[in-house]
């Protein structure tokens, strides 16, 4: 593991290259769970707006 990241230090040069690779790695793992549960949030955020719709306003 400490060669991996010396690898990228080398290869990124400073500190702040590497906070942009953790920020890729977070967007990217919540891109994937977006992908996975599509269909769930999909659901849960019709479900809410036709409670909405329902409580007439």
């Amino acid at each position: 593991m400490k060669k991996i990241r010396t690898k990228l230090m080398l290869l990124l040069g400073n500190k702040q290259g590497m906070e942009m690779v953790q920020v890729a790695i977070l967007v990217a793992i919540a891109v994937a769970v977006g992908i996975i549960f599509k269909s769930s949030i999909v659901d849960f955020v019709n479900r809410i707006f036709s409670n909405l719709d329902a409580a007439n306003f």
